[in-house]
């Protein structure tokens, strides 16, 4: 199978998930292959939902938006060639899947295949409706792909190279087990922003989506802010009120319920606005419905505690800084070359003998 037959059934799989948007589902008979796919995947989208109760229908649809404007050739030929993918000697890539937000292993997935390689999937049990429809239609497209895609609930066999997403514990087993392959392992990570004082509403309304989409619990979801000594809370409080119709989610509340509860019981200091708890703390990874907040005295300060901790820290928000930044409201936005934890997963694959 060459680069560009991979290419097109790929860019065709975008257009097929672009028919499914949160302003409504449009059925498009000159898609591929729609009349077989489309009702199945409107009855997956809602069985997502009802497996797993943080999947919300609109976190579903906003996943599979981002990825059909994603998927298209343009940006998939723009990715693919910045590497030598002609020669690859095929080989089998399990990949451990997480299961936190709806289709986070998607990337992993089409890396692996994108770059000619065959793949073994072992999904979360909280993520595992979209994607085994999704390989059934990118097979539709391209036969050829279904002696490339496999998927097991079983202890990984006959596999060249792992790439395994987990905690900090889950590594540690995995680091165990996969050790004498190949193999990208991913620990926990957390997103932050750094505010200097001088941000527009406009900048921290934005950030309140880097806050609350999905709930908080993507690796690339803000949990902590970084703001200078004296920061005006009130004012990053009233730009995120519009987000306040998260605290309606029953999960969401029982959370925020609960970890108020332990806060107060531990007599910790708080600000809080109904629907989200600001708590000082020197970790990355806050609980959810609660932001971990520091402060830092001076630029040069910040900079060195942030090299410190860069393994800890997947991506930051801000603007007008001296190091990479994603900017505000852009963290579930990212582009096909944002790779996870910043290590290059096609490099990778092309190094596989």
């Amino acid at each position: 199978m060459l680069l560009n037959d991979r290419i097109k059934a790929f860019s065709q799989l975008g257009k097929f998930l672009s028919q499914f948007k949160s302003t409504g589902y449009e059925k498009v008979n000159s898609v591929i292959h729609t009349n077989d796919f489309f009702d199945e995947m409107t009855h997956k989208i809602t069985n997502a939902v009802h497996h797993n109760g943080w999947f919300t229908e609109e976190n579903v649809l906003f996943s599979i938006q981002q990825w059909s404007n994603l998927l298209t050739e343009e940006n998939l030929l723009d990715w693919v060639s910045h590497y030598e993918l002609d020669e690859i000697n095929s080989k089998t890539i399990g990949i451990i899947m997480a299961g936190n937000i709806p289709l986070v292993g998607f990337h992993d997935f089409l890396s692996v295949l994108i770059s000619g390689h065959r793949v073994l999937v072992k999904q979360s049990s909280n993520d595992n409706q979209l994607l085994p429809l999704l390989s059934s239609y990118l097979i539709a497209i391209e036969p050829n792909f279904e002696t490339y895609i496999s998927f097991t609930n079983e202890k990984f066999k006959n596999f060249d190279a792992v790439i395994a997403t987990g905690s900090n514990n889950t590594s540690r087993y995995f680091e165990h087990y996969f050790g004498n392959v190949p193999n990208i392992i991913r620990k926990n990570r957390n997103s932050i922003a750094v505010l200097t004082g001088n941000e527009t509403t406009q900048q921290l309304e934005a950030l309140g989506e880097d806050i609350f989409r999905y709930f908080g619990l993507g690796c690339r979801s803000v949990s902590k802010l970084m703001v200078p000594k004296g920061y005006d809370f009130d004012v990053f409080f009233r730009a995120i009120y519009p987000y306040q119709d998260i605290i309606k989610g029953a999960k969401y509340a029982n959370n925020y319920d609960y970890n108020k509860a332990v806060y107060l019981m531990s007599n910790y200091t708080l600000l809080e606005n109904g629907f989200l708890m600001i708590k000082e703390d020197e970790s990355y990874g806050s609980p959810i419905a609660t932001l971990f907040y520091e402060t830092y005295e001076s630029n040069e300060s910040l900079s060195q505690k942030l090299e410190l901790d860069k393994e800890k820290i997947q991506c930051i928000v801000g603007s007008n800084l001296p190091y990479d930044t994603v900017d505000f409201g852009k963290t579930q936005h990212p582009k096909l070359s944002d790779y996870a934890d910043s290590i290059d997963i096609i490099e990778f694959l092309t190094k596989i003998n």
